[in-house]
């Protein structure tokens, strides 16, 4: 089998890939080696930088949220007004004084337009930037996309995921929900920071 390409789906990547031969005493026939040939993040990388529109449509850059001493979480979430987006921004909203107070702050991201976003955050009183990425380079960038929400085969819209970054931008904790319909555990979060 060494030599065979294929096209493979993994959460949100495709692409083609190559078998490498199966280790010694490991049947060929059930053996694939995959690599991922993106860099994963992980605790201690810097976050990537992004540039998204806010729900009052201004240009916001990912520095402007980063400030030393500080913490920045951001927030993921697959779409506004949807159930589960609902519940968990609407927690993070309420618990927005509380997680000032530990030295940090909010900032959710999802593929959702800025009007949509806006109305969200009308509707529900958050009190925290909702960025809006349309073009979905950030979910690339932070390896959170999803296809197929809400059975909606062709779209792509953002995994629920939550990062805590430092005042340089390091990442400092990081959840990335097994589905869309996953629930961050906000213990976990309170704790890292």
């Amino acid at each position: 089998m060494r030599g065979v390409a294929f096209s493979v789906r993994i959460r949100g990547w495709s692409g083609q890939l190559e078998s490498q031969g199966a280790p010694e005493g490991c049947p060929q026939d059930f053996y694939v080696a995959i690599t991922n040939p993106f860099r994963m993040l992980k605790i201690g990388d810097t976050a990537p930088k992004f540039s998204l529109y806010d729900a009052d449509m201004k240009a916001r850059e990912m520095g402007e949220f980063l400030v030393q001493g500080k913490k920045t979480i951001i927030a993921f979430y697959p779409g506004a007004f949807s159930s589960v987006c609902t519940k968990e921004m609407c927690e993070l909203s309420d618990m927005n004084v509380e997680l000032q107070k530990l030295g940090a702050r909010v900032v959710g991201i999802s593929v959702d337009s800025p009007f949509a976003n806006k109305a969200f955050a009308d509707k529900y009183g958050l009190r925290f930037p909702l960025l809006s990425d349309y073009k979905r380079e950030a979910i690339k960038a932070y390896d959170v996309g999803w296809t197929g929400v809400a059975g909606l085969k062709e779209y792509e819209s953002s995994n629920r995921a939550i990062f805590i970054v430092d005042g340089s931008g390091k990442i400092e904790y990081m959840w990335i929900g097994e589905n869309p319909g996953s629930y961050p555990d906000f213990g976990a979060v309170r704790k890292a920071l």
